[in-house]
């Protein structure tokens, strides 16, 4: 039986020691590891990359494409009609605002520091042997578009969509637990064992962390060769650590003057930030091409999505080398969603089930299709019209360094990279202040639901302080003495019990869907009114 929680103000929040302190020790030890052996840490963290791949890589695979076809197949059924919150709730956010922070919270610094050096490496090795493609033909440059599309577009959003959701109708809907274990409660009628509960969202916990120290390392990579190469200053530890700190500072800043000022501010001017560079470099970059190349890809995706999803007919030949890919960012984002779909879903409240799919998986995989295809067809035909400057630029300095080597070869270069860093810089920005708002939720008790107060206005800002220093530190150490991959593969340890939680919440969610006309009579926070005016 379903139940009404009436609203309320939220009494005092306790602190979940064990949830804090244990992933907070693993993870200041695997940073204290990388210090002291750095060869003994990466072999360990490729160790159990490795085997999580080896072992769970065909798990992984048919439980994402589970995720798609749940996420679209509530469209079709009552719950799609239900609103979160019950019927009459109000929306947090105006439609722009909501879509800007989801945007930004998903993608964070990874399409930026992705959309050009990852094309590279599959227009030069494209799949398996086997397939017999040719590096750097047009066949190679087909089959690195789709594989863009595979990582970064559906199947990724999928996974995001199905854990949000289901937290979104546990949580608005149902009154129950702000946790991770918060929509398994309502499954099994009763609380979970506190001790489960906290193992529960403190391995997840973990699982955040660790992926947001790898996508930091990214962005501290990113913008300190973005600065490097305009002042000529040197690339080195340093310059690394004042970039860490100016991230550091700014995400304070945002996270403490509350969701509805910082992060809706930062998002939409992200977001309009992200359309402009799309729009410069469709007009001075390869137009015709991106536009054939594109839409072509966009066709072979569609009908090649069922094969390369779960490795079947052709892509069964790129079972292995698939596993370093596709995989690898599905457990990727697999570490990341737990946690994540606790904020996308508390700001969801007052819009349906089915314009939740629009905003949190719809929109953002055709933008995402849009930006692979503008990006990822400029950098393959920039390289080999330029001899392969882009590869080389990936084999001497990085992955970092290819987006501004192939900014070189359009107008406006000079007034293009000081935006670039400052869109890198938003980017990680708004998707650190959203988990780190999730961080500080966690590790709290709430006893009861959370009003509009305490859901749009700042909270628990020594905890924040704590884990955004913790987490600048802790990404400064590993990237200056440990490299990128490092630290990489560690996080994608994350998605293994990650993948498992979000199975689970599966299960709510499709249960929830033989309750639709319950839940949408239920309404836990009736008294929310709009806050977003802009």
């Amino acid at each position: 039986m379903l139940t009404i929680i009436k609203s309320g103000r939220a009494r005092e929040a306790s602190l979940r020691p064990f949830v804090i302190l244990v992933p907070m020790s693993i993870f200041i030890t695997a940073a204290a590891a990388s210090l002291i052996d750095l060869d003994g840490f990466f072999a360990f963290a490729k160790l159990l990359n490795d085997w999580i791949l080896a072992t769970f890589s065909n798990v992984i695979s048919w439980a994402v494409f589970g995720f798609v076809l749940t996420s679209f197949g509530v469209l079709l059924t009552p719950l799609g009609k239900v609103t979160i919150g019950g019927a009459g709730a109000t929306p947090t956010l105006k439609p722009w605002s909501w879509f800007s922070i989801t945007l930004c919270t998903t993608i964070a610094i990874g399409i930026l520091f992705w959309a050009m050096a990852e094309p590279m490496y599959h227009l030069y090795e494209p799949g398996s042997p086997a397939r017999g493609v040719v590096a750097g033909s047009d066949e190679a440059k087909a089959f690195s578009l789709v594989t863009l599309f595979m990582n970064w577009a559906i199947s990724p959003y999928a996974i995001y969509t199905v854990a949000a959701l289901t937290f979104a109708l546990a949580y608005h809907n149902l009154g129950k637990p702000y946790s991770v274990s918060g929509p398994f409660v309502a499954v099994l009628g009763r609380p979970l064992p506190k001790p489960v509960a906290a193992v529960l969202d403190a391995a997840i916990l973990l699982a955040l962390i660790m992926g947001m120290a790898a996508s930091l390392g990214a962005g501290m990579l990113l913008l300190s060769g973005g600065v490097s190469d305009m002042t000529g200053l040197p690339n080195g530890p340093i310059l690394l650590a004042l970039v860490a700190s100016a991230i550091g500072v700014v995400v304070l800043i945002s996270s403490l003057t509350g969701l509805m000022r910082g992060i809706r501010v930062l998002s939409v001017v992200n977001t309009w930030f992200f359309f402009v560079f799309v729009g410069v470099i469709i007009v001075f970059g390869p137009t015709r091409e991106i536009f054939g190349q594109g839409g072509q890809a966009v066709l072979s995706y569609a009908g090649e999505f069922l094969d390369r999803s779960i490795f079947i007919g052709a892509a069964s030949e790129d079972g292995e080398w698939a596993k370093g890919w596709t995989t690898f960012y599905f457990a990727n984002w697999l570490a990341w969603a737990p946690v994540t779909a606790m904020f996308l879903g508390r700001i969801a409240r007052g819009y349906t089930v089915r314009a939740f799919v629009l905003v949190n998986l719809i929109l953002p995989a055709l933008f995402s299709l849009l930006w692979m295809s503008v990006f990822g067809v400029f950098a393959m035909e920039t390289d080999l019209a330029e001899g392969g400057v882009l590869k080389q630029t990936l084999d001497t300095v990085g992955p970092e360094g290819v987006m501004f080597r192939a900014l070189d070869f359009i107008p406006l270069a000079s007034v293009l990279v000081p935006i670039v860093l400052i869109l890198s810089f938003i980017s990680y920005v708004t998707a650190a202040d959203s988990n780190t708002e999730a961080i500080s939720q966690i590790c709290k008790t709430h006893e009861a639901p959370m009003t509009e107060a305490d859901e749009t206005e700042p909270t628990a800002p020594r905890l924040k302080i704590i884990w955004v220093i913790l987490l600048c530190l802790m990404a400064w150490i590993m990237v200056t003495f440990s490299g990128i991959d490092g630290v990489r593969m560690l996080s994608n340890v994350g998605g293994l019990p990650a993948l498992f939680v979000v199975l689970g919440l599966q299960v709510c969610l499709i249960r929830m869907v033989f309750q639709a006309d319950a839940l949408d009579r239920n309404q836990v926070n009736a008294a929310a009114q709009t806050v977003d005016s802009v």
